[in-house]
């Protein structure tokens, strides 16, 4: 048995571990949350407090607003069994921040790939990058899917010159990046979806660790945001992406451009070349890693990232007038 049979099953288990342990906690009273609130609140270091403020600030820059008639109660916000498409794990995550409130407090949400911003205030996975006030505010949904980390063993000098993509292609964004660099020396790209009449692109799928054999790895965002990069920046290989539009938990927008990872243009015209200088410069490729990691670190703390989810909750009601 290969590699990838063992990967496959070890992903199987931690997604099994995930809503047993979830499904577990969905099932005790919320007074027992309730009650735990302040204590988690005040278990914070005073530097966690203020990353935890920062952060919070980031994620919730709502404005003042009054609940609408159709928004959910925490007290009413149960399980959607038997429905099709009930989005499980974003449910159980909203349901792991809201069930530290009073059941009468009413919310609104949207769930799946947001890309447009909310008519009333939401809680969303993922938001258009903006500055200044929005109606969407983050949380960290979906986290089974979008927040892996990987432990790479390989250093950036051990690795293959070129950089690797396997993505289903569908948006007109990742169909350029093949138009324009399928074929080019430097690039294993490949497109793993079959049904978009390019056949000359398709190829099999590559799992983590074959990709983190290579230097560089794109972060082409899909829907929203791309799914791989917290992995590739926890990595010792190379984000390369144009300038992020949408983001998450993951704060794509306070990334900086070649301090974090490497910057393209929006038609990958400068692709090619971008490799090329980070091949001839490799202890500037380094350094970018090195951010790369420091940035992953603030997103490790579990007891930090429980607070911050709370605050953002907390900010929430109190800006709906629902909390003093």
């Amino acid at each position: 048995m290969n590699i990838d049979y063992y990967l496959q099953v070890g992903k199987g288990l931690r997604k099994f571990g995930y809503y047993v342990g979830h499904f577990a906690a969905y099932a005790l009273p919320g007074a027992i949350y309730r009650s735990r609130l302040d204590s988690v609140m005040s278990s914070l270091s005073p530097q966690q407090k203020r990353e935890c403020e920062r952060r919070c600030d980031y994620y919730n820059r709502m404005p003042q607003a009054s609940p609408g008639s159709d928004w959910r109660s925490v007290g009413g916000y149960r399980f959607p069994f038997g429905e099709k498409k009930h989005y499980s794990t974003y449910f159980l995550e909203m349901q792991k921040c809201v069930r530290y409130f009073p059941p009468e407090l009413l919310f609104s949400y949207r769930f799946g790939d947001v890309t447009e911003e909310p008519d009333e205030p939401a809680f969303v996975k993922s938001r258009p990058i903006t500055d200044g006030p929005t109606r969407s505010v983050v949380l960290k949904l979906d986290r089974i899917r979008h927040f892996s980390f990987v432990s790479d063993r390989i250093q950036w000098n051990e690795k293959r010159d070129m950089m690797v993509s396997r993505n289903v292609v569908r948006q007109p964004h990742r169909t350029l990046l093949m138009e324009q660099c399928f074929g080019h020396p430097l690039c294993d790209l490949g497109q793993i979806n079959t049904d978009m009449g390019r056949p000359e692109w398709v190829r099999p799928f590559m799992s983590v660790p074959d990709q983190l054999r290579y230097k560089f790895i794109a972060c082409i965002e899909g829907n929203d945001v791309a799914t791989n990069l917290k992995w590739v920046m926890s990595s010792n290989s190379l984000a390369v992406m144009p300038r992020p539009r949408y983001e998450t938990w993951f704060m794509e927008g306070t990334l900086v451009p070649d301090e974090h990872y490497v910057s393209v243009k929006p038609d990958y015209s400068d692709l090619p070349d971008r490799l090329e200088y980070y091949l001839q410069h490799p202890r500037e490729a380094e350094d970018i890693i090195a951010n790369a990691h420091r940035y992953v670190d603030q997103f490790r703390d579990s007891r930090l990232e429980l607070a911050t989810s709370l605050a953002v909750t907390n900010k929430y009601f109190r800006l709906t007038g629902q909390l003093p």
